[in-house]
């Protein structure tokens, strides 16, 4: 089972995707804890989360050490299982309620100029482009360039 999850091809250019997709993450998980009030708890207490201090920090966390885990290329499948559920929820708590102009309970609709399917289309562009890299790393797993390859390599 291990020796699934860091199987990986022998792609050099898995790297590209693995950097973006790793430092957006970790660049926000960080985020969650500098700026709490706009990016960690008081993000989620706007979204209308309950308990927004535990969902800020508990995503936060996780963002970090899937960041890490995806820029070094370790554990590449499960990382990147991870954020992809991340960012589903993300994008069903933020954007859907952009497309159809309402909040649904308890997920509050953020005040736009706009709404409607163009709106969301331009407000998830960063989480759409994240979801696929996400997806794109559970598929290929870390790539030449992984620690997971070094070890697969090992074994």
């Amino acid at each position: 089972m291990f020796q699934k999850i860091i199987s990986s091809d022998n792609s050099k250019t898995t790297v590209i995707i693995r950097l973006m997709v790793g430092a957006v993450f970790l660049s926000e998980g960080i985020q969650k804890f500098l700026f709490p009030a706009i990016r960690g708890a008081g993000r989620f207490k706007k979204m209308g989360f309950p308990s927004p201090e535990f969902f800020g920090n508990f995503v936060g966390v996780f963002e970090i050490a899937c960041g890490i885990l995806l820029l070094i290329g370790l554990l590449t499948r499960g990382a990147a299982l991870a954020m992809l559920i991340n960012m589903t929820v993300a994008i069903v708590v933020t954007k859907i309620p952009i497309a159809i102009g309402e909040s649904f309970e308890p997920f509050n609709l953020r005040e736009l100029n706009n709404y409607g399917f163009w709106s969301m289309a331009h407000e998830m562009r960063t989480d759409f482009a994240m979801w696929l890299g996400s997806l794109f790393l559970l598929i290929k797993g870390g790539g030449n360039w992984s620690v997971d390859n070094k070890i697969s390599k090992q074994k």
